[in-house]
Formats: C-alpha cells, structure tokens, sequence
C-alpha cells in the first residue's frame, strides 16, 4: 500500500513540473495495425498461421454502436455480443480491451473471439477508447472505466450479474486490463465519465500478451533511440528522468490483496509479458488465484489466429469457470 501511494503522489507531483508531449496527438486515426497486417507480418514467421473466419456465430445476439458516455462532442462507443436466450440470469461479463500500442488497432478486431465466447455464454463487451492520436495517459483509462460503469448500470438488460465481471484485453489492451483490475476504485484514476458513483472494481482479470511495468528489465519500452517508443508517446515523458511517472502507469505498482484472480496468456516474446513474474509473486504472497499459459514458439499476434485461437478461448473459458463457479 506504500508503494501504491508513493507512486500516486510522485504522478501528482511530476505531473506539474513538466507538461505531457504533445507530438504523438494527431487528431487523426491511425489504422496501420489490422488483424490483415497482422495476418501478413505473422505468416512470415509463422507459415502455419490461418486466418479466423469473421462471421456472426448460431445462438449469439450482437448489438454495435452503443454510446458509453460522451467527452465534449465525441461519443465512444462499444460494441455487445451474448447468448440471444436473454432468460439465463447472472451471466459472467468480459470486458475485452483491443491492442495496437495505444496508438493505434480497433475493438472490431476481437469480434470472433468475443462471438465464441458468447456462445459459450457470457456477454462480451468490445469498447472503443482515446489512443494516443487523441489524448495521452490516463484519458484511456478513464475511459474504459467508464465503460465499467456502463456495464454495470446495464446489468438488468443484459442479465449480468455485477459480482462477476472480467478485465481482459490484448496486447495494450491486455495492460490496460490489468491496470484495470489494479486499480478498481482508485480515485486517481476514475476520471469523471459516467455515473461516478458507480464502483469501477472487477472480479477477474485476462492479460494476453499485455506487459505488467514498464520500468522492468524485459520491457521494450522506453528505448527511444531508434524511433519514439510507443509508451513514450502514450505517456507523453521519455523514461529516462520520469522513471516514476512510467512507474505510476505500471500494474506491478498496484498489485495488493485486493487484486482479483488473474490469467496471463502469452506469447514466447518475453519483453511483451515484462514484470509477469514479479506480478505473480505479490499475487501468490496474498493467495490469490492466478494461471500462466504460454504459447511455445507463438507469436505475439497469436490470440487472433489459429493455430492458438481456440486454446486460447479455452483457457480463458476455463479460467473463468474455475474463478467464477458457485
């Protein structure tokens, strides 16, 4: 809990000493990162890649374009998929936060995965949020906890029980996941989006290839000495000089018995699962639950495509079955 405080005073205080770099905000849409690029650079590596058909599924209800809240003029919206026989009560949400660096990717990119996982009888919430192009840390994650509050006001109509909703997401998606999870209900981080009074705290968390700090070691972020990182963009400081403002936006910062059951899938990248260990120990010295699956030899981009698809709706179904079971 120390730790916790330390790193949100430190944000507050580095925060005024120097304004975020604006450079990587555009105002416009950066579409470079497609499950079709993705396809394309990934079979390269991985000839034995195929491409998941994207098709609405038997038994599942989609609804697209639903306005989760409103910042001035700009709606962000959010797209729901469950099992069409509404009459089963208590369903387990999943909220599933698309990748792309923050900067860039789309919440349609997960339809398949969300259409399968509606099958097997959740409902599945894809949202849209502010990258990069558009607002710096932690505007996302306001956003999304907005979308949180979204779900749970909306409980009643989509028969989800409010005691059993899940975090997960890819890539950045899957570090915006857990920092979800880390953060329920922390006033440094609700934003003022929605009904406020609404708690923002989840009971599960699924990171897929989403790093856990970005100060570790294995982390690839930071390095600006090519080109501008990602994360440098998003956070809007370099790391060098605001290491503590790059430790405030870390899940690892956050990690306490509070912490909800959480499941890392991964990739064999081990700079895209950084501060997964360290992460894992805190949850293990409070018992909480956790599972690990990594893909041998699996590319980063592995949870769109087959051969590691299904596995890897598997494991999230039985993750979830074995959290959420009563």
């Amino acid at each position: 809990m120390k730790q916790l405080i330390s790193a949100c005073i430190s944000f507050c205080i580095c925060s005024y000493a120097m304004a975020q770099s604006l450079a990587g905000i555009t105002h416009q849409a950066d579409t470079s990162y497609t499950n079709y690029s993705a396809y394309l650079s990934t079979k390269k590596t991985h000839p034995e890649t195929q491409w998941v058909a994207e098709q609405p599924l038997p038994g599942v209800a989609e609804e697209k374009n639903r306005s989760y809240t409103r910042i001035d003029n700009r709606q962000l919206l959010l797209d729901v998929f469950y099992p069409e026989d509404k009459n089963k009560r208590n369903q387990i949400a999943i909220l599933f936060i698309h990748g792309g660096g923050w900067h860039t990717g789309s919440r349609t990119q997960h339809y398949p995965l969300a259409r399968q996982l509606a099958q097997l009888g959740y409902t599945v919430f894809t949202p849209e949020y502010r990258l990069s192009t558009e607002a710096l840390f932690p505007a996302a994650v306001y956003d999304l906890k907005a979308a949180i509050r979204w779900v749970k006001e909306n409980a009643n109509q989509y028969s989800i029980d409010t005691t059993r909703i899940c975090a997960a997401g890819f890539s950045a998606g899957g570090e915006l996941a857990a920092f979800l999870g880390v953060t329920g209900n922390l006033p440094l981080f609700e934003g003022t989006h929605g009904l406020t009074t609404t708690g923002t705290n989840v009971q599960a968390v699924i990171d897929i290839d989403g790093i856990l700090s970005f100060v570790h070691p294995e982390s690839g972020e930071g390095d600006d000495s090519k080109r501008i990182s990602a994360a440098t963009y998003w956070l809007g400081y370099p790391r060098k000089g605001y290491e503590k403002i790059w430790e405030t936006a870390s899940s690892l910062s956050y990690v306490t018995a509070f912490t909800p059951p959480t499941l890392f899938l991964n990739s064999s990248v081990a700079r895209m699962h950084a501060g997964r260990e360290d992460y894992i120990s805190v949850l293990q010295s409070f018992n909480i639950y956790t599972e690990v699956h990594e893909f041998e030899k699996a590319p980063h981009a592995f949870c769109l495509f087959e051969p590691w698809f299904t596995p890897t709706v598997a494991y999230m179904d039985g993750f979830l079955q074995k959290v959420f079971r009563k």
